[in-house]
Order: structure tokens, then sequence, then C-alpha cells
């Protein structure tokens, strides 16, 4: 008796370590550049499910966006960390990431083919109801993920994590298919209380009522942990702020939950 029991102990433990968070990395295309990106989904999810892309900050597809996937991934969800530069390309300094995002901000035909053939690639995963995609994005990736809302993607729900609001193509009514979220801190001088209002105006404008979140305190790149020490490093006014890191996360899934669940 206790040998079975001690074999169906092992049976167990066996299921429960294949039953876990998968990550992968994939390669894949847009007008002839190479693009690299992270799967993430868990394996003990039983059929298609929402996926969700996953827009990295301005200094590219690093381990951070790799762990938001994951985190994703254990909400149920499958995960795209995607590549916005080409070739997994990654800055180590301001000026680079500065460069880096700025010749994808200013071209929008190029962001736009980067991040649909992200959102091709998303929907060709056979743990994806491609019906039933969303998109969140941190910092320069915020702004990517608003960015692609405003031109009328086939999002159900957008969340930016401290990205700029700001655009040159403001949204317009019908255009705007996703529900959407914005969380930026009060003591961020890149997103300043009128970028806030402004924004907000903006949306409901356009027929959108948004969930606009601000921290009182929270500087710019409030979720990464990595924050307090890049700051430091090069002198720049960021910082993390573990509650609203919490919170925002928090309310972000909540939303997220509430938008696939009502499909």
């Amino acid at each position: 008796m206790k040998r079975s029991l001690y074999f169906i102990g092992l049976m167990l433990v066996a299921a429960a370590a294949q039953a876990a968070i998968q990550g992968k990395e994939v390669s894949y295309e847009a007008d002839g550049t190479k693009l690299k990106g992270y799967v993430a989904y868990d394996d003990a999810v039983k059929g298609k499910r929402p996926g969700v892309l996953v827009v990295h900050e301005w200094w590219g597809l690093n381990d951070y966006a790799r762990k938001r996937a994951r985190m994703l991934a254990k909400q149920g969800y499958t995960a795209l960390a995607l590549d916005m530069y080409g070739n997994g390309k990654m800055a180590h300094h301001p000026d680079d990431a500065q460069k880096f995002s700025s010749e994808v901000s200013q071209n929008e035909g190029l962001a736009k083919a980067r991040f649909e053939a992200a959102l091709a690639l998303l929907k060709q995963q056979k743990t994806v109801d491609a019906d039933n995609i969303g998109a969140i994005g941190y910092c320069f990736g915020g702004s990517v993920v608003l960015n692609m809302a405003r031109l009328g993607e086939p999002l159900k729900v957008v969340e930016s994590f401290h990205g700029g609001l700001k655009t040159s193509h403001p949204a317009e009514p019908g255009v705007v298919k996703a529900r959407i979220a914005s969380f930026t801190g009060e003591a961020d001088p890149f997103i300043p209380a009128e970028q806030v209002a402004a924004f907000r105006q903006e949306m409901e404008k356009a027929g959108v009522t948004p969930l606009v979140v601000t921290y009182p305190g929270a500087m710019h790149s409030f979720t990464s942990p990595e924050a307090d020490k890049l700051g430091k490093e090069f002198n720049l006014p960021m910082a993390y702020n573990a509650d609203a890191d919490k919170d925002s996360w928090s309310k972000g899934m909540a939303l997220m939950d509430e938008v696939f669940k009502a499909k």
C-alpha cells in the first residue's frame, strides 16, 4: 500500500512539473527585417485563450518584457513579448535608447508593420483565440500600444504603463476598438498632469472612456525594479514604486479579465 502511494505521489509531482509556464524564443519578419520575440503560456490551461502582446521599454526586448509575458501566462493568457527594434537589438545607454525608439516612433509605417507582424504571429499560436487579442506596453511600449489603438488595430484591450500620452494623430470617433487604460506617476516629469488631462480629453472626444490612473509620488518607470539603479547610473528621474507597481498590475489584470470574460 505504501509503495503504491509512493508511486502515485511521484506521478503527481511529475505531472505538476510538466504543467507549468512554458516560454520559447521565436523569430519572425516585417518588411525584410528579422525580429525576435518571446512567447509564454501555461500548458495546464486547456484549449485556446486570449493573447496579449507585450511591448518593451525603450531599452529593447529585455528580460523585463519576458518577465511580464510570463506573468500574463500565469493569469491564463498566451503572451508574446515582441521586438520593435529588429534582431532583438537592445540599448545599454539612454543615448542609444533614444535613438532606437525615435527611429520607430517617428516612422508610423515602420511601427505599424512591426506591430502587425507580431500580432499575426501571436494569432497563429495554437493556444491563442485569434479573435481575442490585447496589448500592454511599458514606457516607449506604452506609447506604441496606445498609438496602435488610435490607428484602429483589432485589439480588445490596450494598457499603457508609464507610457507617453502625446500623439501627432489623435484618436478619431469610431476608430478605437479597444478598452483603454493608462497608468502614470504624478512625479513623472516626462508625463506631466496637462498631458494626462489632454489624453483623457482626446479619448472622450473619440467616444472612448479610458481608465486613467495616476499615482502620487510615483516617478517614471515605477513598475521596473531596475529603475532605481538605472536612474542613479544615468541621472534620470526614474524610480521603482512597489505600491504603484502592484496596484497598476492588479487594475490592469482586472480590466483585462473583464474584457475577455465578456466576450
